[in-house]
């Protein structure tokens, strides 16, 4: 066996054995687990001092350490010291734009040279192939692999499709009112349809190759949701996740959904299988909303940047009782954000490992 099969798709993906510690992966299908599993939106990143260290001993742009097959799989187990029972990829989701015509830079935040503000803007953005174009995730992703050793899984990701059309719009991080992409969807809809078309095709295809390459589940995020309205979200965020949930539905693993503080039935509605849950709503009212969904989060990451240790085991510990140990996955209601203490992150995954609720 060449350590491949035949997806429900028909397409050639890897076999992945189970990892060792399976709990995410249990915890995703809706399983009970002995304990609630723990990783962190962000994990890899700008509060870990040894990802500090490791970007100042190489001196490599953002985008460049992205696109660097060692490095980022180094930065991406440097958690695992933490506890967390799952590594995510190291990379952005702006990379896939690279190759469609729109290059990011970070300096330091994200920063495109040439904005996607019209109709012709849309059209000269063009489909590829991930497998030749992105082949450097591909080579992260196997090597990454390598140094987890079967511990725990690998999760992949994607940004969704509106988000990316978005950060394309604005030429960089798009601001609450989203003025430009807004403008583009109001003016040239044709236009803008069919490059989220386009990109939704694309990032299907993204993802599938990650699974290929032996990603244990994948999340997409929809990072700048909160810049929409509900209606907005049902004409141009919804339809183009659910073609991307829908393309990789037979590829076996669990599809994950994140659009910051949204309303949980809407995210239900775009197919995923997991529904990460913003901190202003509770898990409890987030099953309500979408039974036979897991959930994902969903402890404040301001709190995690602000509060004492203490304050955050207790949150966590409140999370994980609320989650009864039962399709819930422990994570935050957003990403680990910059200056936030090791000590707190510490004291989150601590909790995962501390808290065992009675059958």
């Amino acid at each position: 066996m060449d350590g491949h099969g035949t997806n429900l798709l028909g397409e050639r993906v890897s076999v992945r054995p189970t990892p060792r510690n399976d709990l995410i992966l249990r915890a995703m299908r809706g399983e009970r687990t002995d304990r609630t599993p723990v990783w962190l939106m962000r994990q890899a990143g700008r509060f870990d001092p040894a990802y500090r260290k490791l970007r100042a001993d190489v001196g490599l742009e953002l985008e460049e350490l992205f696109a660097h097959p060692v490095h980022a799989a180094d930065i991406t187990v440097l958690p695992m010291r933490f506890g967390v029972d799952a590594a995510i990829l190291f990379q952005d989701i702006l990379t896939p734009l690279g190759p469609m015509g729109a290059p990011f830079v970070f300096r330091p935040g994200p920063v495109l040279e040439r904005p996607i503000r019209t109709a012709a803007d849309a059209d000269r953005l063009e489909r590829y192939d991930p497998r030749e174009a992105m082949a450097f995730v591909a080579e992260s992703i196997g090597l990454a692999l390598e140094r987890l050793d079967g511990s725990a899984p690998l999760l992949g990701f994607a940004g969704a499709p509106l988000t990316l059309l978005a950060f394309a719009a604005e030429g960089g991080s798009p601001k609450d009112d989203a003025v430009w992409v807004k403008r583009l969807l109001r003016e040239a809809p044709e236009a803008a349809g069919a490059l989220l078309d386009r990109i939704a095709e694309l990032t299907a295809d993204y993802l599938l190759m990650q699974i290929e390459c032996g990603v244990s589940a994948v999340q997409l995020f929809e990072s700048c949701a909160q810049s929409f309205s509900e209606a907005e979200l049902c004409e141009w965020a919804l339809p183009a996740q659910r073609r991307v949930f829908e393309r990789i539905a037979g590829a076996g693993v669990p599809r994950v959904l994140f659009a910051k503080d949204i309303d949980p039935a809407l995210m239900a509605a775009s197919g995923a299988d997991v529904i990460s849950v913003g901190s202003g709503v509770s898990l409890a009212a987030a099953r309500d909303a979408m039974p036979g969904k897991a959930v994902q989060g969903n402890v404040d990451n301001g709190l995690l940047l602000t509060g004492t240790p203490e304050q955050v085991g207790g949150a966590a510990e409140a999370c994980i009782r609320e989650g009864g140990h039962t399709g819930h996955v422990l994570n935050l209601g957003h990403g680990v954000l910059q200056n936030t203490p090791v000590e707190n992150v510490q004291a989150m995954i601590d909790a995962a490992h501390r808290v065992v609720i009675g059958s």
